[in-house]
């Protein structure tokens, strides 16, 4: 009995590492195929120059689903096909102002830009300017009327942070929730400084909300470096605000998530979607944000394809549309997949940029955090050491709503230079290095690769 019992572990010890070797003979191919061979820096150009910025309900939007729907096909998927949606419709305008004005009457033009949903200021818009650090202090202030004037919010992100995600969750609320806060206090407008990591001159948009139950006002976003310069003056003196937006809302639109399939071999109606955001803010090219998570996901099917691979499972690439301001391709999805009785099993995002891959984190059950850390050894080589429980996604998190189990795995880049280009006219294709995109392409693969051969 004892030799029969060896003879069973030697001979699942001989398949385990059989299984090993195979696999790490196969992630060598998708790596060499992403980094020799591989489509997504032109992809990623493509979509940035011929399409260029893609807000929600614009016509760059529209096109941007043209150029989804061609691309999948030119990589002969097993299908490809459009899921109808409706989106928010928001336009910035060509009128964005903004002054200091000094004490002595000395004039300061600054960098500014609306964010995201704001209303227009029906003409220029003046006011005594309200310093305040951050929105916890704005909201704490129970004693200022601040009637007939400006908010100003200088909330910067806490350089302390090493993830620097962590400091932009710390700013999210001075954002979306500035306007509302201001205007319970009587506040004109609010003018916050930009989300940024760098300080520079480049603002930062973003979505922000109101409330049916106050009064809306305008929000605009300066740079850094103009927020700096507040600082700095408004010890000494008293400052006015002087601003002008035409941005205005309209009724929602028609619009579409691009999907693309390939069909599992064994399970054809368990499916795997890996995607990132087609649309970004108006600001820029939306290379990063999230052009780089869309050539990630359309690259990382497109290696598994050519390489031959057949998949247990049927993995869908969606090209996820309204992310920035609603999340109604990620809603829309989630509902529609529901509907349909499709069994979901895993899905996959990227929406951190296009920085040098690190790993990924994990927004489900221990036992799928177990599968994951258990390809910590095969991916080290590529220095993927990241493995751990965190967030998977904003496109993929409706999902969560259907299927409670359901593990959601975020790719996690190196973030310290992600918040220099975030919701920024600076969030161009030439902020993208070509290596960091193919290897993030890569790991992704990878991924998909191991864990459809896992579950």
């Amino acid at each position: 009995m004892r030799k029969l019992f060896a003879l069973l572990s030697l001979i699942l010890t001989c398949q385990f590492s059989y299984s090993q070797t195979e696999d790490s003979l196969f992630i060598r191919k998708i790596y060499d195929e992403a980094l020799s061979r591989g489509k997504s820096y032109e992809d990623l150009r493509s979509l940035c120059k011929d399409v260029g910025a893609r807000l929600s309900g614009s016509a760059e939007a529209e096109m941007a689903v043209y150029w989804g729907e061609q691309k999948l096909k030119s990589y002969q998927f097993d299908a490809v096909y459009l899921q109808d949606i409706e989106v928010p419709h928001w336009e910035r305008g060509t009128k964005e102002s903004g002054w200091i004005k000094h004490t002595d009457g000395r004039l300061k033009k600054v960098s500014i830009t609306a964010l995201g949903g704001s209303i227009g200021t029906n003409g220029v818009v003046e006011g005594e300017l309200v310093y305040y650090t951050s929105i916890n202090e704005l909201k704490a202030d129970k004693k200022s009327d601040l009637s007939g004037k400006i908010v100003f919010i200088n909330q910067a992100m806490d350089e302390k942070e090493i993830v620097t995600f962590h400091a932009y969750g710390g700013c999210y609320s001075m954002r979306n929730e500035g306007a509302i806060e201001a205007s319970k206090k009587g506040a004109v407008a609010v003018i916050i400084r930009s989300i940024g990591s760098s300080i520079d001159y480049h603002p930062h948009t973003g979505g922000m909300t109101y409330d049916s139950e106050v009064k809306k006002i305008p929000a605009a976003a300066i740079s850094t470096a103009e927020s700096e310069y507040i600082h700095e003056k408004i010890k000494t003196e008293k400052l006015s605000f002087i601003l002008e937006l035409n941005c205005m809302s309209y009724p929602p639109k028609p619009s579409h998530n691009v999907i693309g399939e390939l069909k599992g071999s064994l399970y054809p109606n368990k499916i795997i979607t890996v995607g990132g955001h087609l649309d970004s803010w108006d600001l820029g090219e939306g290379a990063h944000d999230d052009g780089a998570g869309i050539v990630h996901s359309i690259e990382a099917l497109r290696i598994l394809k050519t390489l031959g691979y057949k998949p247990k499972h049927t993995i869908r690439v969606v090209l996820f549309m309204n992310e920035e301001n609603g999340n109604m391709g990620g809603k829309t999805y989630a509902s529609w997949v529901k509907e349909k009785g499709e069994e979901h099993i895993l899905a996959v995002e990227s929406d951190r940029g296009g920085f040098a891959p690190r790993g990924f984190t994990l927004d489900g059950p221990d036992n799928f955090l177990s599968i994951l850390q258990s390809f910590a050894t095969i991916l080290k080589p590529y220095e993927l050491h990241k493995f751990e429980k965190g967030y998977g996604g904003v496109d993929i998190g409706p999902l969560k709503n259907y299927y409670p189990e359901i593990p959601l795995i975020g790719f996690v880049p190196d973030s310290q230079r992600y918040f220099d280009f975030h919701h920024a006219e600076t969030d161009v294709f030439e902020s993208v290095n070509k290596r960091e995109l193919e290897l993030g392409c890569a790991s992704i693969a990878s991924l998909l690769y191991l864990m459809d051969k896992s579950l």
